[in-house]
């Protein structure tokens, strides 16, 4: 093994006599090889920074002109913008009011029996209208008192106490 230096990007690294009789050009890493062929680049990744190389079609076929060093970075990426009224699939937004309050700063607990397990907790609109999915709202409450709320008259001035008083307490 001899000691020899890359042809792009000057690096010392140990090579056999053999090869290096047999080639012109002598390349530390597949990367400096592909870069030096002009078949590609060295690129940040969006997310992470970290540096990778991109062939040339990739980098003109990206509709985004964001590139990532893996799928977990892209899907990253994709997950931060495409939601809401920027997904795809989005429709009307009727629906959604259970990832808005997810994403809101709200604590998910029953606010009238201070259940806490995400399992049984629902969005419940105040007003009423199902349209209306704005975070005030909306306020999470469990399947019981969902129900109470929207069949008995006690729970809901119940809940509506709840809602005015400040602090949350009942």
């Amino acid at each position: 093994m001899e000691s020899i230096r890359c042809s792009l990007c000057k690096k010392i690294f140990k090579r056999k006599k053999s090869q290096i009789v047999l080639a012109k050009k002598h390349y530390c890493s597949v990367d400096c090889q592909n870069v030096d062929r002009k078949k590609g680049r060295i690129i940040s990744c969006y997310i992470c920074h970290k540096k990778v190389y991109k062939k040339n079609r990739d980098v003109i076929n990206s509709k985004s002109k964001n590139y990532f060093c893996s799928t977990k970075c892209s899907n990253q990426w994709l997950g931060s913008v495409r939601y809401g009224e920027n997904h795809p699939n989005w429709i009307n937004g009727k629906h959604s009011y259970k990832s808005i309050m997810s994403r809101s700063s709200s604590v998910k607990i029953c606010k009238l029996c201070n259940e806490n397990d995400t399992r049984i907790l629902i969005v419940h609109h105040i007003d009423n209208n199902r349209e209306n999915n704005s975070v005030i709202n909306l306020v999470w409450l469990c399947h019981n008192c969902h129900y109470l709320v929207h069949h008995n008259a006690s729970k809901l001035a119940e809940l509506n106490k709840v809602l005015n008083n400040k602090d949350g307490n009942k």
